[in-house]
């Protein structure tokens, strides 16, 4: 490997930046406030509406679930079929909003087409809102208010912390503007404290690797299996790759993670790297609306 000015540098590992332990660390955290809660007579309850029989979403579900009764919430499962109409749905989660044994829920993403996610996040009550994903909460993030957030754009934060890597002064580029990860993230990396320089990339970008190739810290959550290749890294960047699609050999990532492993410094893997966080980040929302409540 050649430096801009001609020197061969020094090729050092990229350091793999695992969620494994990040997000051991984080449901520890929110087991010893659940029990807190609990001797003060409070329990955590935990709903989640799955809408079809999509095999990936069942398997995210189910993984919640797992993750919510291990650090002792009660866990609350509701399935309806993919035809289910939208009234259907509101209804239920007229129900959850209403079921005093429900303190935080999610339903879960994508819905199928028929269905109008927009119609259905606005329902929920935002105080049992688990993805913060309400209009309400997205806007107290806006604001800098305190409040749920997106657990996925928070896990990523807790993750680059634990790891130790600084975004302050950072150029950080993140590609998708999702409400799930994109936008959310871009807008809680340039807030205070974490200061950095965003650039938001999407699909209608016009040379993304001049955009991407520029980044310090690059955080890439398009959905798009192996969107990202050694042209659009700088030289020792940060790379958070959030993508994860399902093919026949299993989980990949929007990176050629191979490719791009001996350019960038540390980048996080898929599976074994987001994911992880986003389940850890949603249990950290469900403790914080029951304490709030």
């Amino acid at each position: 490997m050649t430096r801009g000015d001609g020197i061969p540098s020094i090729s050092v590992p990229a350091r793999i930046l695992s969620g494994h332990d990040a997000a051991a660390e984080l449901r520890a955290e929110v087991a010893g406030r659940v029990g807190a809660l609990a001797a003060d007579g409070r329990r955590v309850g935990l709903a989640t509406v799955l809408v079809g029989d999509d095999p990936a979403s069942q398997v995210y579900v189910r993984n919640k679930h797992r993750a919510a009764q291990e650090v002792g919430m009660r866990s609350f499962d509701h399935t309806l079929p993919a035809d289910a109409s939208q009234g259907a749905v509101e209804a239920l989660i007229d129900d959850l909003n209403a079921d005093p044994a429900v303190t935080a829920f999610l339903v879960q993403l994508p819905l199928p087409e028929h269905l109008s996610t927009v119609r259905v996040l606005d329902r929920i009550d935002p105080r049992k809102d688990a993805d913060g994903l309400h209009p309400y909460n997205q806007g107290r993030m806006v604001l800098g208010l305190p409040g749920p957030r997106p657990a996925t754009p928070s896990g990523i934060l807790r993750l680059l912390d634990h790891h130790g890597i600084a975004t302050l002064g950072r150029n950080a580029v993140v590609v998708g503007r999702s409400a799930l990860v994109g936008r959310p993230l871009s807008i809680l990396l340039s807030a205070r404290p974490r200061d950095a320089t965003v650039t938001l990339a999407h699909t209608g970008t016009g040379d993304l690797a001049s955009a991407t190739s520029r980044a310090d810290l690059l955080v890439v959550a398009a959905g798009s299996p192996g969107l990202i290749g050694p042209e659009h890294v700088q030289e020792g960047a940060v790379v958070i790759d959030v993508g994860t699609t399902r093919v026949d050999a299993g989980l990949t990532g929007d990176v050629r993670f191979d490719e791009v492993l001996d350019i960038v410094s540390a980048i996080s893997p898929v599976p074994g790297g987001v994911g992880p966080m986003t389940i850890a980040g949603l249990l950290a929302n469900a403790v914080l609306l029951a304490d709030h409540r």
